[in-house]
């Protein structure tokens, strides 16, 4: 395969085998190119209120200019961005950017334990903080430096009246902000204003230049940031956009876009649809399901991305099935494993396929995608274009194409990807690169083969991972918090599988305390670990003196007191 990429005779007419994946500088430079060719076209959907792309460029150089005048706050200085999905999130994210400086998105339901060791691990100078969330960082910042924390509220890029008037339902009537004191912070506005006050001065921005700490986990527990470089997303967004983008008019798509922001998949999506001068129609809160087929029947929407959670409960929600799917024309999925029967219904009730996409935070994401219209096929579809795959053995030996003949196994081993969408590495941690990059190879941890029309198909999970609707749970992590309960004297924790969302952790536990519940267990881990990572099922062991075994697999348990590598005994 190294020497022939025999996905290529099964990749769609026209499809190139190549990107250019050099053709802007920077994201800034494309940035600049979208913000000239759609000024007068909307950009960003949401509450009810639309930015055009003269209105984001404006805010987001004024953002960047308040940037470039804080103290200490130089090129590739590291700016946080804790937040749902709102309009205040392109128009950060765009001037950290245009700045020079390096994006960290963090996942806004973080406990302080979490935050704190993002922005400890990342050296963030700022963070952009959702008020609602303001409390978690109060608490991590006692063991954090952080100079500079600018605040925000739900409604503050709404016109008045309804600015004043979600910002006051939000904290008063809702009571969604709990009480926070952090000294020194300043509000977005204030920092809008300042900057639009100020002088911006365009950064200068190379290729290699790191535009994103996205950070991911590990077998160990460890979240690590994924070096992603302004020619890593550049190129992916090309890779993907291309791919996607076959039917797609300028100025005219209408993408319904739910996933977070602060994710990889959404991230590289929204520059993609950007290229286009699409409207971005973002979802602040997609779990709220029936407010979100409302939102929906406000649009002609033709684009979609999502996860299969989300694509199944939209499924079972009242009213989806009336929806006018008539524009509709793609939708991808990814994050984790489409199911046949939710792709099959979905396909039955709006008359789209569901497009599913493979990749990894490591990769910016993308590394496969189906060709568009193909229906269900078990398999994560054909390598994008620049993109080689290889599937090797445990020493490093690439394996032959699996041909229909003789034993699958022998034909099956570690995903392999080398591209220009690959990381640099992961930020200060030398030795866990090494693991996972070899000779430009990304060490992907899915093991799969690969036919002989080049379709790639994953069997198995060689990483220590949980994939919980579409986001990562490091088995040692979750260990860790249990085995911190004083009830506690070992525990190990597996991924199960679930209907609703894939896979779900479940923690296995001797107890030192025998009036240990299922109960204390979670809302122990909820102090700890945001929502998807916490323990489903709890399941209690008596202690075998010849041999401690508390997992299913009996390959794993955690000690409280001791280090545990990817696996321990």
């Amino acid at each position: 395969m190294m020497g022939e990429r025999i996905w290529l005779k099964s990749y769609p007419a026209g499809m190139p085998a190549e990107i250019d994946a050099d053709r802007f500088r920077s994201v800034p430079d494309l940035l600049a190119f979208i913000f000239e060719r759609f000024a007068e076209r909307p950009a960003f959907n949401n509450l009810g209120h639309t930015l055009s792309y003269a209105a984001l460029d404006r805010l987001s150089r004024d953002f960047a200019a308040y940037l470039q005048g804080l103290p200490g706050m130089t090129k590739g200085a590291r700016v946080a961005i804790m937040s749902p999905n709102l309009l205040q999130y392109p128009v950060v994210l765009f001037g950290i950017l245009r700045a020079g400086m390096t994006v960290v998105n963090v996942n806004p339901l973080y406990t302080p334990r979490e935050l704190e060791h993002q922005l400890k691990d990342s050296g963030a100078s700022a963070i952009v903080i959702l008020e609602n969330f303001a409390s978690t960082l109060q608490q991590a910042l006692t063991q954090v430096r952080v100079e500079h924390v600018i605040t925000t509220q739900v409604g503050d890029l709404l016109p008045i009246p309804k600015r004043w008037l979600v910002n006051f339902v939000i904290k008063k009537v809702k009571k969604m902000v709990p009480a926070w004191k952090i000294d020194g912070a300043v509000s977005l506005r204030a920092a809008l204003a300042r900057g639009a006050a100020g002088t911006f001065v365009p950064a200068e921005i190379g290729p290699e230049d790191i535009a994103f700490l996205q950070y991911t986990g590990g077998t160990t527990g460890v979240a690590k940031g994924a070096m992603l470089t302004q020619r890593n997303m550049l190129a992916n967004l090309e890779q993907t956009g291309t791919w996607i983008s076959t039917s797609f008019r300028e100025g005219a798509e209408i993408v319904i876009t739910p996933l977070p922001m602060y994710h990889i998949f959404c991230l590289t999506s929204t520059l993609a649809y950007m290229k286009w001068g699409s409207l971005l129609v973002i979802i602040t809160n997609p779990r709220d399901l029936p407010e979100m087929v409302k939102e929906l029947g406000r649009w002609r929407f033709t684009v979609m991305t999502g996860v299969n959670t989300l694509f199944n409960g939209l499924l079972n929600t009242p009213g989806f099935d009336a929806l006018d799917f008539s524009a509709l024309k793609v939708v991808v999925g990814g994050g984790a494993a489409v199911q046949k029967p939710v792709a099959e219904r979905w396909l039955q009730v709006t008359g789209c396929t569901i497009t599913e996409a493979y990749g990894l935070t490591e990769a910016s994401p993308g590394v496969c995608a189906n060709p568009l219209g193909m229906p269900w096929n078990g398999s994560i579809g054909l390598p994008f274009p620049s993109t080689e795959l290889s599937i090797r053995d445990d020493d490093f030996r690439e394996l032959p194409p699996w041909t229909g003949e003789g034993a699958i196994e022998a034909h099956t081993g570690e995903i392999c990807a080398r591209g220009p969408q690959v990381m640099r590495g992961y930020w200060n941690a030398p030795a866990e690169t090494a693991k996972v990059l070899r000779d430009g190879w990304l060490r992907t941890g899915d093991v799969g083969h690969i036919d002989a029309a080049g379709f790639v198909t994953i069997t198995d999970r060689k990483k220590d991972m949980i994939l919980v609707s579409g986001f990562n749970v490091y088995p040692n992590e979750v260990e860790s918090v249990v085995a911190s309960h004083p009830g506690v004297l070992e525990c190990g924790v597996v991924g199960v599988p679930d209907a609703k969302t894939g896979e779900a952790v479940k923690v296995v536990i001797v107890r030192k305390d025998p009036d240990l519940t299922k109960e204390a267990v979670i809302d122990h881990c909820r102090t700890q670990l945001t929502g998807y990572k916490l323990p489903r099922q709890v399941e209690f062991r008596e202690f075998r003196a010849s041999r401690a075994e508390p997992t299913p697999r009996g390959d794993r348990a955690h000690q409280p007191g001791r280090r545990c590598g990817a696996s321990c005994a």
